[in-house]
């Protein structure tokens, strides 16, 4: 919930905007300003105050306490011009929030976190505990000092900067072990452990977790990296066990007991089988994710618990960039691009985004015929458990690569689709409405549909009436597929059907030539260019192509 104050009439008139905005995600306090930025303090998540920053922080100041619970606070100024993140920016998500207001009035966002100015992740700001030294640490990463990176494991990170190795004063360590804390070193907690639970159903939720305590302390573990309770089926109706999770925030995952049974443990169970059917319930369940078992069953009041340690899995992102043009690529597009250490692609679609890489991204670009050697090589980053983008333009999730690399990556790879605006769509757009009562989109490339293929489906397009967008339309080596295509929809649709050929779709240079299927030139057409061939019901209105639907 977000608290909108405004004292002055053009402030209340710009909290009415927001509120209506964001329906249900804002509530307006209307009593005098002191009494009510106390009250929505304790009540929301985020503040937007429509008031001088400096005032803000007067008031502010007798109720800051941390960093972990205080809330957001943005500021509008009066002409609605600059949302200030003031408090928060991190943790709270002041520097977020400042965005999507300015997004509301078509405002500036300042952000003043250091680590957001100068697009280098925040260390506190990875979904992971920290421990130690990260102020300092993190300073040493703007004051570019060297800084060593130590992991028990590759875990999917963003991208450091270019100072982060192998050497240093100063140290990032990622781990689930305990370690002695020192002035130079940030110590990363990642959801590395998985604790199995064996357990009636009168287990006692302080029992569990004090019996977990103990476990690991002895293991010289960190409770920080658990990230789930596992158990068996029917156990997980234990109050005590789903009690336990809550308490910690920690998923609880079940298994059937016939999975179980097949799991390598390292000891067994007499008791368990006759209950269960399953053998060492505790450390199979452990184990049923991956990984390893690096605490063997220990039992005290009736639970059995035992700890592995899982596996990190690499990160593949499937990115479609759209057609070009900066304000049409997806938010999420941009998230993930910035999520990445690795980014590949041809040289043309990184050259478009490389504003939006993190210092320090590695990337790997593919030239002319090299594209999907630059996806492979993608795949072998992620399973070497990176965190990679794979980007692409020209419907990237739908003619190009994406389902042929989503097909070599593994279980042990996190795969994430990232759909964009398709070059249909965008050169749909230009035209008016051409794409009305069903429409077919056909690659004619060949790269990885073979004639017959496209042919078949250029035929079907014709006896079904429907408008045919060609993406990537030709190629030098198969010139001949866009005339042959087009005399097959000629055969069932009048010769003054319109056909238009779109360069540059979404672009400031976009443009089309329209022609007919009679009339229609091959030659002009490029291999990024979009042809689009309408249905017999398609129609020219006011200079604009509309096929009516309905």
């Amino acid at each position: 919930m977000i608290g909108l104050i405004a004292v002055t009439a053009a402030g209340r008139a710009a909290a009415a905007r927001l509120a209506a905005a964001w329906p249900s995600q804002t509530y307006s306090y209307d009593d005098p300003i002191r009494q009510a930025l106390p009250r929505a303090w304790a009540q929301c998540d985020g503040l937007v105050c429509f008031l001088a920053v400096g005032a803000t922080v007067r008031l502010i100041a007798p109720l800051l306490d941390s960093k972990w619970t205080d809330p957001a606070v943005v500021c509008i100024d009066e002409s609605a011009r600059h949302a200030v993140a003031v408090v928060g920016g991190h943790a709270a998500g002041a520097n977020a929030l400042a965005a999507r207001v300015a997004a509301v009035f078509g405002a500036d966002a300042v952000i003043t976190t250091a680590t957001d100015a100068v697009s280098m992740p925040g260390l506190d700001m990875l979904g992971w505990v920290t421990e130690g030294a990260v102020g300092t640490v993190s300073r040493a990463l703007l004051d570019r000092e060297p800084v060593r990176l130590e992991a028990d494991a590759t875990w999917p990170l963003p991208a450091l900067p270019a100072t982060v190795g192998e050497a240093g004063e100063y140290r990032i360590l990622i781990t689930d072990r305990l370690v002695a804390a020192d002035a130079h070193t940030a110590v990363l907690r990642p959801p590395s452990l998985i604790v199995g639970v064996d357990a009636g159903s009168a287990v006692v939720a302080e029992d569990l977790l004090a019996l977990v305590g103990s476990a690991l302390a002895e293991a010289r573990l960190s409770p920080a990296c658990v990230t789930a309770l596992a158990t068996v089926e029917g156990a997980a109706g234990a109050s005590g066990v789903a009690e336990a999770g809550r308490a910690r925030g920690w998923v609880l995952l079940t298994y059937p007991a016939s999975q179980l049974t097949a799991a390598e443990v390292a000891r067994v169970s007499r008791r368990v089988p006759v209950r269960t059917g399953s053998r060492g319930v505790a450390e199979a369940a452990a184990l049923a994710g991956g990984g390893e078992l690096v605490v063997t069953g220990r039992r005290s009041a009736g639970i059995t618990v035992a700890v592995a340690r899982i596996r990190p899995r690499g990160r593949l992102a499937l990115i479609d960039l759209g057609p070009g043009a900066r304000d049409l690529l997806t938010p999420r597009a941009v998230g993930e691009l910035r999520r990445a250490s690795v980014v590949a692609g041809s040289r043309s679609s990184l050259d478009e985004v490389a504003d939006l890489l993190r210092p320090g991204t590695r990337v790997l670009p593919g030239g002319p015929g090299e594209e999907e050697a630059s996806a492979r090589a993608a795949v072998l980053e992620a399973r070497r458990g990176h965190a990679v983008a794979l980007a692409g333009s020209g419907d990237a999730g739908v003619h190009a690569l994406a389902s042929h690399i989503a097909g070599l990556a593994g279980d042990d790879v996190d795969v994430v689709g990232v759909p964009g605006v398709t070059a249909a769509a965008a050169a749909a757009a230009l035209l008016g409405a051409p794409l009305g009562n069903g429409a077919a989109a056909i690659s004619l490339t060949g790269l990885h549909t073979p004639w017959e293929a496209a042919e078949r489906r250029v035929r079907a397009a014709a006896e079904a009436g429907s408008v045919v967008t060609f993406c990537q339309p030709r190629r030098p080596a198969a010139d001949w597929q866009l005339p042959a295509a087009l005399a097959i929809l000629g055969e069932r649709r009048p010769p003054d059907t319109p056909a238009v050929i779109v360069r540059d779709a979404g672009r400031p240079c976009q443009r089309a030539e329209f022609s007919t299927i009679a009339a229609f030139d091959p030659d002009a057409v490029d291999p990024q260019d979009i042809v689009i061939v309408g249905s017999s019901s398609t129609r020219i209105v006011a200079g604009r192509l509309v096929t009516p639907g309905g």
